[in-house]
């Protein structure tokens, strides 16, 4: 029972942390596209610090939107903000990491083919890296480094990588992945809560009481906002990346991890540059995307499979096998799965017999390969076994 309701509230979370991040995303790519195409206003009206407008059609209308220096000389009744989007996907995502990666870290968090850790070490490491990604990150930012927006673009990137690196030294591959998007998604909603939001609200206080306005808070506001668009597509790719065993069980991971999230950052980059007009106008826009698509095929052609190869003498029977499958594998992978946790097999797969075995076998080969499965070596699998089984997949499951 306690499976099943696991796996309702990692569905219903997840279902929540999509939506919610969809809002937080959606806006935050309309605000940059919206940044990029302001142009002067053509017919002035004599409303004063006026940086930019536009029109669009959408919707069987029109709408005129206008981006002022500072601050309007009077505020409107109404004011819309954007925050509630980003703090509820955070709090989703957290609810979510602890719910899979935290209750069930010696399943997801854990593997001791990389780091011996009890269950209460590894959940207090996670917890300090992301307490500690966002206070590094912010102390960046605030040091004289922040004057610079390139010296702080390789600041960020090189502890961005360091991180990458230590996550993957510490946990499985998949809960490394994991909590480096997590990491990155605490700065984000920490950028929006810390600086962003705060710095807004002083823009319109000091209007309300009659004060000059300081453009500083705004510009602070503004270089947290273009760090979090830069965030987004690696942030989506470590979402998604527990689906892709090949990145996360790679040798080099961190390498991996390190490749996609910056080909998500030129890629981004580019939809960007795309967006200002000497973008839409040459060619000085497709260099980051070359770059990023560079860097995939690298990473492509780096983890293209190689054919399991054996060391054992003989060859393996089929009862071997079975009986392997029967010890390691069914406990998971069957129709009713006996290990806690579990209330149904990990993507539908059933492994009770030779035949639903052959069925997957290139999958299941490249599982035993990465040794992302079984996840976290819950059911103590060996070396010797596992080098069992790929063998007998390479005779061809029959034998």
């Amino acid at each position: 029972m306690s499976g099943y309701l696991l796996d309702w509230g990692n569905l219903l979370i997840r279902w929540i942390h999509i939506v919610t991040g969809i809002a937080w995303i959606g806006s935050s790519f309309y605000f940059v596209w919206l940044d990029n195409h302001l142009q002067p206003p053509e017919r002035p009206d004599g409303d004063t610090g006026v940086a930019g407008e536009l029109w669009a059609v959408h919707g069987g209308g029109f709408y005129r939107a206008r981006k002022y220096q500072v601050a309007p000389a009077v505020l409107p009744r109404t004011l819309h903000w954007f925050y509630w989007e980003a703090y509820s996907t955070w709090m989703s995502g957290m609810a979510l990491l602890g719910l899979l990666y935290f209750l069930q870290a010696d399943a997801y968090l854990i593997d001791p083919a990389v780091r011996v850790l009890s269950q209460g070490a590894a959940v207090g490491i996670a917890l300090g890296v992301l307490v500690g990604s966002w206070l590094i990150y912010d102390t960046l930012c605030r040091s004289k480094l922040g004057r610079s927006n390139r010296k702080l673009t390789v600041a960020v990137a090189l502890l961005a990588c360091l991180l990458a690196w230590g996550l993957c030294a510490l946990f499985s591959g998949r809960g490394a992945f994991i909590m480096f998007g997590a990491a990155l998604g605490t700065i984000m909603v920490a950028n929006v809560f810390f600086v962003i939001i705060p710095g807004q609200r002083e823009l319109v206080l000091a209007r309300q009481q009659g004060r000059e306005v300081d453009p500083a808070p705004g510009l602070r506001g503004k270089q947290r906002s273009v760090h979090n668009t830069y965030f987004t597509l690696p942030v989506l790719f470590v979402m998604i990346s527990n689906h892709f065993a090949m990145t996360y069980g790679a040798h080099f991971n961190w390498l991996v991890l390190i490749a996609l999230s910056f080909a998500g950052v030129c890629i981004r980059a580019w939809f960007v540059a795309r967006h200002k007009p000497e973008g839409r106008r040459g060619f000085a826009s497709l260099l980051p995307l070359f770059m990023g698509l560079l860097a995939l095929i690298i990473v492509i052609i780096g983890l293209y499979p190689e054919a399991p190869a054996s060391s054992l003498a003989g060859p393996v029977s089929a009862a071997q096998a079975q009986s392997i499958l029967q010890r390691r594998c069914v406990p998971c992978h069957s129709r009713s799965p006996t290990q806690p946790g579990f209330s149904a097999p990990p993507n539908g797969i059933v492994l009770n017999s030779p035949q639903q075995v052959r069925a997957h076998r290139d999958e299941v080969a490249k599982q035993l390969t990465l040794r992302t499965m079984p996840l976290g070596n819950v059911t103590g699998m060996t070396d010797v076994e596992r080098a069992r089984l790929l063998q007998w997949l390479v005779q061809g499951g029959r034998s």
